[in-house]
């Protein structure tokens, strides 16, 4: 190849100086040239025949069940698993989930929860090199394994939702994100629950059914969200909302997804909160809320789930049932206890049953209480409108 170089360009430019040498080197070219053409044409062989491989095994898949879409979800339940896995602390399984599979950063993650950013992003670089030194597979796990790691992934979708719902209203977009994303991932562990309760483990059955709980719980919340702030941004309660502002089809589709988790007759809390949730969209004024059901699903609840929290909103249906008067001792007792301290949604309830009960001056000092609590702007305004009617209405003497 060489020779033939020499004599294409010689004739042209002239025998160079040294002949031996520029034959070398051309010859040394020709043959790094010939070994990288053989290298890539071997390497691009090797990609051919993985490609057709992998093609052949997504077509036989495509076949049974799946198709480009449930392929990407698998993807992402992969990362559910792999960050709700039981070795990591169950907060950073929420801040894992949130980065690796919404995409967000450590200072959006920080601004949802209220934290250090610093401090949270040390901890998910903690938490990354903990899978990579445990061996944390990145995969769903086998379907005999779902079940027992069900209950972390559902807490972990609740909580994400929760964190972008809690604030009120939805005006930060980075919670409103926390809302959309909570329902993709449920819909995506429902899908592959049914997929695996259908074709390799009937008994997830139960789990399917809390799942559909789960999203149809998130949907019913989500429903409300354009009606929760005013046009200033205020917050806005339940039984004051505009109910026509209400996102019907969700909650068409989340009473739908209810009925379904019903029929498989395997309660379990997120139906139950979920049933009480519909409970309140389907009325169509406030005051037609069927609160003696809502009090009565709470019950039924509290057989799953003990807690302050589940007691304070039961607390609550008792007095919209049966008036302040019969919820106010059951209130007093919980705070006795001691649990919800910190907990700003009890001040705020308490402020609330006591203005109800026309306790005005008690209620003026508790809202303040729930002032020092509140989290948000939208609280603050609230309570302080109430606090203000509260003092005034105390002061003319109408307590």
């Amino acid at each position: 190849d060489a020779l033939v170089s020499a004599l294409e360009a010689w004739p042209q430019t002239g025998i160079p100086h040294n002949p031996g040498a520029w034959l070398t080197t051309v010859a040394r070219r020709k043959a790094i040239d010939r070994l990288r053409r053989r290298r890539t044409g071997v390497r691009k062989e090797q990609d051919w025949a993985e490609q057709w491989a992998q093609q052949q095994e997504t077509e036989a898949a495509g076949e049974e069940w799946m198709d480009d879409e449930h392929a990407i979800a698998d993807e992402r339940l992969k990362l559910i698993f792999t960050c709700c896995h039981p070795a990591l602390a169950p907060d950073i399984q929420v801040a894992l989930t949130l980065q690796t599979l919404a995409g967000f950063n450590a200072a959006e993650i920080a601004r949802a929860f209220l934290s250090n950013e610093a401090t949270l992003a040390q901890r998910l670089v903690r938490a990354k090199r903990k899978i990579r030194q445990a061996g944390i597979p990145y995969s769903v796990p086998p379907a005999h394994l779902i079940g027992e790691r069900l209950a972390a992934v559902l807490a972990v979708i609740y909580l994400v939702f929760n964190e972008g719902y809690a604030a009120g209203g939805g005006a930060d977009p980075a919670r409103r994100r926390l809302c959309r994303e909570a329902i993709r991932l449920g819909r995506e562990l429902l899908y592959l629950l049914e997929r695996e309760a259908d074709t390799v483990l009937p008994e997830l059955g139960p789990h399917t059914a809390e799942a559909l709980g789960l999203l149809a719980l998130m949907l019913l919340h989500d429903a409300r969200c354009a009606a929760r702030v005013d046009a200033q941004g205020q917050l806005v309660l339940l039984e004051d909302q505009e109910r026509a502002l209400w996102d019907q089809a969700a909650i068409q589709e989340g009473v739908a997804l209810l009925d379904r988790a019903l029929a498989l007759r395997a309660p379990g809390p997120y139906q139950i909160q979920a049933a009480i949730s519909a409970l309140h969209v389907s009325a169509a004024r406030a005051e037609e809320t069927d609160w003696v059901q809502i009090v009565a699903l709470y019950d039924a609840l509290r057989r799953f789930q003990e807690t302050p929290v589940i007691r304070l909103n039961q607390i609550v249906a008792i007095a919209m049932a049966d008036g302040p008067w019969r919820a106010l001792p059951l209130l007093e007792q919980l705070q006795d206890e001691g649990a919800l301290q910190s907990y700003f949604p009890f001040y705020a309830a308490r402020a609330d049953l006591l203005r109800r009960a026309g306790l005005l001056g008690p209620a003026a000092a508790a809202y303040a209480e729930a002032i020092a609590r509140a989290h948000t702007a939208s609280e603050r305004d609230y309570l302080t409108m109430r606090l203000n009617q509260s003092r005034v209405a105390a002061g003319s003497g109408n307590e």
